[in-house]
């Protein structure tokens, strides 16, 4: 494994490379380009990735923007944004410049199916690891993003931490969300990002995809695989029994058989 360091759209960005024992071949070998999901970063790959190149396949995982050793974006991005990121950071370095196998979990699977409409020609196949790309409008959402615009007029008053400890408690319910483990411009992301839905932009993506799900995913509920699979024509789904929704951390060895199922050999 190699970790490096390289500037794309003026943010210092942190990524691993991942290669077998043979030297890697631009024209003949292939490449897989991993996005992790949110508030993860590119070590929570490390053992899929080191199991992926035994099988000569160059994995390379970057640090999202925001993420791991990554420069944080320095206002709010959207999945638009991130989307743009990843086309300069393929075009910027030399093995993602040609084709490439593009895999995206969670948040990062809503980045990878945006950028496949979008930039189609580059990618082989996809590969959706319990992709946040369903975004329900819910209550619940709805007070959130209200509640963060509240905040940010309030914050100066002496009884604001309180009132924001009780709002996440007994209103958003969830002390290890997503929006609580960011701050800053990366809270005013996450709301941006959580209120594009692609639902109705799946039919766009033309190329092969395969979709991974663990039937016992919780953040991200089966259903909304079978949404997927259904939209994307050209598309694939398996369903691993008792899995849940960071498959790369609870059972990295069945998740990385199944993806290189459908690479080729």
């Amino acid at each position: 494994m190699e970790e490096k360091q390289i500037l794309v759209k003026n943010l210092n960005i942190n990524y691993k490379l991942f290669k077998g024992e043979k030297p890697f071949d631009v024209a003949q070998d292939k490449t897989l380009l991993v996005l992790h999901g949110w508030g993860s970063s590119s070590q929570r790959w490390q053992q899929v990735a080191e199991l992926l190149s035994q099988k000569n396949f160059l994995i390379i995982i970057p640090d999202l923007p925001g993420f791991g050793k990554s420069q944080e974006p320095t206002n709010a991005w959207s999945l638009d944004n991130y989307v743009e990121w990843v086309k300069e950071f393929s075009d910027t370095i030399p093995q993602l410049q040609d084709r490439f196998y593009l895999l995206g979990h969670s948040f990062g699977g809503a980045v990878a199916s945006k950028f496949s409409i979008k930039y189609n020609q580059k990618i082989e196949k996809l590969f959706l690891i319990s992709a946040s790309c369903i975004r329900e409008k819910n209550l619940k959402k709805s007070i959130l993003r209200q509640f963060s615009k509240l905040s940010k007029i309030l914050f100066f008053l002496p009884f604001y931490d309180t009132v924001r400890k009780a709002f996440y408690k007994f209103i958003v319910g969830d002390n290890d969300s997503d929006y609580l483990n960011v701050n800053g411009i990366m809270r005013q992301s996450f709301l941006k990002i959580i209120s594009e839905d692609l639902s109705q932009k799946l039919y766009f993506i033309k190329n092969p995809t395969i979709i991974i799900w663990g039937d016992k995913d919780e953040l991200t509920p089966l259903y909304q695989a079978k949404i997927i699979n259904k939209k994307i024509i050209n598309s694939k789904l398996i369903i691993i029994p008792g899995g849940k929704h960071a498959l790369q951390i609870s059972i990295p060895e069945i998740l990385t058989e199944k993806i290189l199922e459908n690479l080729p050999h």
